[in-house]
């Protein structure tokens, strides 16, 4: 499918199947051709986050990248313009599901590095072309069915090299937004937005899937004293205990307290904990079309076919969970244009 905000199709509004501060996420259809797809909308702050996001994302090209379709403006609901941003269906949920629907616990290592190896690509092609995602996470990590990862959830990305987000404005400061037990320092300080603020969210999101919890969780029940912690002490989250040397070390440069000294996403990219081979994870036959047997490369950046083979035990139970749950009934879709 091929949209833009001039051209009005056919689509039906299914479950809703997520919520940010934007506003809803939707499963829809294309009616002309059966497309499966999904429709963020909102209005209000919402609107602009939106719009914010369909800006970044219509410069981007990226096989690590969420995909997106287009874009349209619908009529009003309860007083407000809806702004309604099409994207690419990413079958198996958000990294921050994967713990919640096997058990609560963290990944494996091997599992960690495969998706830590994708994410980083995604970094690396956004910072090279001058914009900071400024909100990473599990939750905008999504899993395609056959194991890969995609960043996601564009709403707060800033590109440097736009006048409007001069990063000694106030005004670019008061605008700013993200999740701060994953914020970097700097960034929680007003002192100075870069790439390498990814990368300290990028060292919490590891350990977010490595310990299942949240970065600074023995202080999730205070958020003061962890915002405190962040911005004002020497400390950085605690490391998973069960990681190995080569991890331990991975993490140490990203969250690295001073930016300047932080590693960057394509020095991350050689660190032996990406670089490295992990340990290949048992095999098992696939047995229904999201395993993906085989399928052709989206370039030279996508993830070797090998790895996202050793990632099909894992990743088809999220998929097939997934999908079973959005597409079990019929009841729920809604004709939204004719």
């Amino acid at each position: 499918m091929n949209l833009n905000s001039q051209q009005q199709i056919q689509w039906v509004k299914g479950t809703p199947i997520g919520s940010g501060s934007f506003g809803v996420v939707n499963l829809a259809m294309n009616r002309s051709n059966g497309e499966i797809f999904v429709v963020k909308s909102g209005g209000g702050a919402g609107f602009r986050s939106l719009q914010n996001e369909a800006e970044i994302l219509k410069s981007l090209d990226s096989p690590y990248i969420v995909r997106c379709i287009g874009h349209e403006v619908s009529g009003e609901h309860n007083g407000e313009r809806q702004f309604n941003l099409f994207m690419e269906f990413m079958a198996g949920g958000s990294l921050s599901d994967l713990s919640k629907k096997f058990g609560g616990s963290g990944l494996d290592e091997s599992v960690i590095r495969s998706y830590s190896r994708d994410i980083l690509h995604g970094l690396a092609y956004l910072h090279r072309k001058g914009i900071v995602h400024c909100d990473l996470k599990c939750k905008n990590v999504l899993m395609g069915a056959s194991g890969n990862v995609k960043l996601a959830d564009f709403g707060a990305a800033r590109k440097m090299n736009s006048p409007k987000n001069d990063t000694k404005s106030k005004n670019f400061w008061q605008s700013m937004c993200g999740t701060p037990l994953w914020m970097a320092p700097e960034v929680l300080r007003s002192e100075g937005l870069s790439p390498a603020s990814d990368i300290w969210s990028l060292g919490c999101t590891i350990i977010e899937m490595a310990t299942g919890k949240l970065p600074w969780g023995e202080d999730i029940s205070n958020p003061m004293a962890a915002v405190y912690k962040i911005t004002c002490s020497n400390e950085t989250p605690q490391f998973p205990s069960e990681f190995s040397k080569q991890g331990m070390d991975f993490l140490s440069k990203c969250l690295e307290r001073d930016p300047r000294k932080r590693w960057t996403s394509e020095e991350l990219l050689s660190h032996p904990f990406i670089s490295g081979n992990s340990n290949s994870m048992d095999l098992c036959t696939p047995t229904s079309v999201l395993d993906v047997r085989g399928w052709e490369s989206d370039g030279s950046e996508s993830p070797e076919r090998g790895e996202l083979l050793s990632r099909i035990p894992f990743s088809k139970r999220c998929c097939n969970n997934v999908v079973e749950s959005l597409f079990g009934t019929s009841d729920n879709w809604l004709d939204v244009r004719s």
